[in-house]
């Protein structure tokens, strides 16, 4: 058994760390791999090929260099399976029930934040769902998946902004600053628990950073709809929430792109 440590300097963002975890699925000597984002670190434990794991690492055109090899005392194969796919249903549930809450909740109060931060929940929880499907599964499925998922997202991100448009030539009323205020802190303190579970899964060694990661940005989201409630009392304007949804709905296209450029 040994550690291989890589340094990728291009590896900055989740859809990276799932296009490697990709393209290593079917390499089963791998027991443990440790992706450290912000370093621009992987390390690898396995019992396989490891000329033939860097090859593969390097075909992605990530800058990746292999580092370090060290030997390492063997470790016991874990299922990681089964706790992923614990902690994927429970957020699945969190962002599911949240997009259904926001979407109604943004109709009556002709609320664009509340209606982007839904429709990115309801991309979270297609993100989560398909994530499910693909535990354990090979790297094909994986890709076709993830496809899925990117054209639905890019649909809902095009329509979004469409609508924003619209509103911002004139359709519309003042949306309901009171419901974009409340819907926003329930929809915080729902993101708030899916945090906790993903960092228990974290904590325990299971790689769950990506989703960790969308969370927190969803999170960064509702203070923004939080924000945009406020400006909009104190402006009487929607131009606010305007703002904010056109923001929300390029992040959704935005990582429409990033799910369909890891599944290439």
């Amino acid at each position: 058994m040994e550690q291989l440590t890589f340094h990728v300097p291009h590896m900055d963002c989740p859809a990276e760390e799932q296009l490697i975890r990709m393209q290593l699925a079917e390499r089963t000597g791998i027991r443990r791999m440790t992706f450290d984002l912000p370093g621009r670190t992987l390390v690898i434990t396995h019992s396989d090929d490891a000329a033939l794991i860097e090859r593969l690492l390097i075909a992605l055109n990530l800058g990746a260099v292999l580092v370090a090899r060290t030997e390492v005392a063997a470790i016991e194969a874990t299922d990681e399976g089964d706790l992923q796919r614990r902690v994927l249903i429970t957020v699945l549930a969190i962002n599911a029930a949240l997009f259904v809450i926001e979407l109604i909740t943004g109709l009556i109060a002709q609320s664009m934040g509340l209606v982007a931060d839904s429709l990115d929940m309801l991309a979270d929880a297609i993100v989560y769902a398909l994530s499910l499907y693909a535990v354990g599964r090979a790297a094909s499925h994986k890709q076709q998946v993830a496809k899925i998922s990117g054209y639905f997202q890019l649909c809902l991100g095009i329509l979004g902004m469409a609508e924003v448009v619209r509103r911002f030539l004139g359709a519309g009323d003042e949306p309901g600053f009171m419901l974009m205020i409340g819907i926003s802190l329930l929809a915080l303190s729902g993101n708030a628990a899916s945090l906790v579970v993903l960092q228990r899964a974290r904590s325990q060694e299971v790689h769950m950073k990506a989703s960790w990661i969308f969370t927190t940005n969803d999170v960064l989201v509702n203070i923004g709809v939080i924000i945009a409630g406020i400006l909009v009392f104190v402006t009487g304007s929607k131009i606010p929430d305007l703002l904010i949804g056109a923001f929300v709905f390029g992040m959704v296209g935005y990582g429409a792109f990033r799910i369909l450029r890891m599944a290439r």
